[in-house]
């Protein structure tokens, strides 16, 4: 019983120092360098979305180009209100 128990107490920290450190660098870069994002509606078709409202798109964001002023021409920006 004793060994069972230490077995789930390593277990328990491990996964508790690997979860305090998980979270933040991925806040960080979901925050700082890019997310993923759910295209749906109308207002991309063709290029994005062209089934209309049964099917939707899923992106990836690039905060690090808007950050750098890389964004060049044909390049789409998503604005958040």
């Amino acid at each position: 019983m004793a060994l069972s128990q230490g077995w789930v107490k390593r277990y328990f920290k491990a996964f508790c120092k690997g979860f305090f450190v998980a979270v933040p660098v991925a806040v960080t870069f979901l925050d700082q360098v890019a997310c993923v994002a759910r295209v749906e509606g109308a207002s991309m078709q063709p290029s994005l979305n062209p089934g209309g409202s049964q099917s939707s798109d899923v992106v990836l964001l690039n905060h690090w180009k808007v950050r750098n002023f890389e964004v060049q021409r044909g390049d789409i920006v998503s604005l958040v209100l």
